[in-house]
């Protein structure tokens, strides 16, 4: 898991500042989708000959980190 997370990018003028990988215009979510799809780490990588097995590890790692955020949710007129 060295710097995997540097792969992965935010520009505001590219993709409308969504995490992409490695400045290219490949979002994370793009990669997510493909793999929820079904799509191999293979097939990804033929698709998009710039990718790197480390980018589809990145994507996975970022999503992961993402999820593991604590938010308050407000539920009607109470916080639960």
């Amino acid at each position: 898991m060295n710097n995997l997370l540097d792969r992965i990018t935010l520009e505001i003028g590219k993709c409308s500042g969504q995490p992409c990988i490695r400045n290219k215009r490949l979002r994370v979510c793009d990669v997510l989708e493909l793999l929820s799809a079904g799509a191999t780490y293979d097939e990804i990588l033929e698709d998009y000959a710039f990718l790197e097995r480390e980018d589809i590890y990145a994507c996975l790692l970022y999503a992961a980190q993402q999820t593991n955020q604590m938010m308050q949710v407000r539920f009607g007129n109470r916080y639960n």
